[in-house]
């Protein structure tokens, strides 16, 4: 028994980390996917990666307690910086909600449980669905997976206080939003134009009621718009994947100290 419980004390900080991982990362924290199966993913995950991790049996004394907060923290880090994804998709269709006048019409989100706009809404499940399609949430688990081999299991301190490490996840967040607006910008341009167009029409044309034509010319202008550049959406979720885990990447680099 003396001799498993050193065995046991890292096989507790691999499934922290992998556990800490799932609870904000897309797809795996879900509210749909019911709890016994994330820990039962979490913990046959861990168990697979105990034996290809090279780590000494450890003691459970002080330090080990600060190794637990510090693989928690990598965990949630790393998941949250997959959770960048949605949440760029998700600004880009509220960016969009708000130009076509969809901004009250707020749908619960039934996997993450709270309000999303309308057209986010869509636009998400697309690239939720796009995101599987592609494998992505294989590579997810392969950034936790690789995380071992830049964030040791028995470093017991991260660079958090590192100016560098703070203005690259800063710069991380900035990309995040520049493609979110990338993303949306052809059907907030448009509708702007439409804006433009229907301010013009109610000063020439006084007798016609802006406030009635303007809502439904948005409407249909907006889906219309969405359809025709749906396709380079896709394409600016596609590089938003790629640069999500150039970001995983990075940040286990840093939190590394290498």
């Amino acid at each position: 028994m003396e001799e498993l419980l050193p065995k046991f004390a890292v096989f507790l900080l691999v499934l922290v980390r992998v556990s800490s991982f799932f609870v904000v990362s897309p797809v795996f924290s879900y509210r749909t996917i019911p709890m016994t199966h994330k820990i039962g993913l979490s913990f046959f995950l861990a168990w697979i990666m105990y034996y290809t991790i090279k780590a000494p049996p450890m003691d459970i004394d002080g330090l080990y307690f600060l190794l637990i907060i510090k693989e928690a923290m990598v965990g949630l880090i790393l998941g949250f910086t997959g959770y960048m994804i949605i949440a760029a998709v998700q600004m880009a269709g509220g960016f969009i909600d708000f130009q076509m006048g969809f901004t009250m019409a707020n749908v619960i989100d039934p996997q993450n449980g709270t309000q999303s706009p309308l057209m986010g809404q869509y636009v998400y499940m697309i690239a939720l669905l796009f995101l599987l399609a592609t494998n992505g949430h294989h590579l997810l688990l392969d950034g936790i997976f690789y995380s071992y081999q830049t964030v040791p299991i028995d470093k017991a301190f991260l660079p958090m206080g590192n100016q560098n490490f703070i203005m690259y996840l800063a710069e991380a967040f900035n990309k995040t939003f520049i493609i979110a607006l990338q993303m949306s910008l052809p059907v907030v341009g448009s509708l702007f134009l439409v804006d433009v167009g229907l301010g013009i029409v109610a000063r020439t044309v006084p007798q016609l009621n802006i406030f009635v034509v303007g809502m439904p010319v948005k409407v249909i202008a907006g889906f219309v718009i969405l359809v025709l550049v749906f396709g380079s959406m896709l394409m600016s979720v596609r590089s938003l994947f790629d640069f999500s885990l150039l970001a995983m990447r990075g940040l286990m680099h840093w939190m590394g100290g290498t």
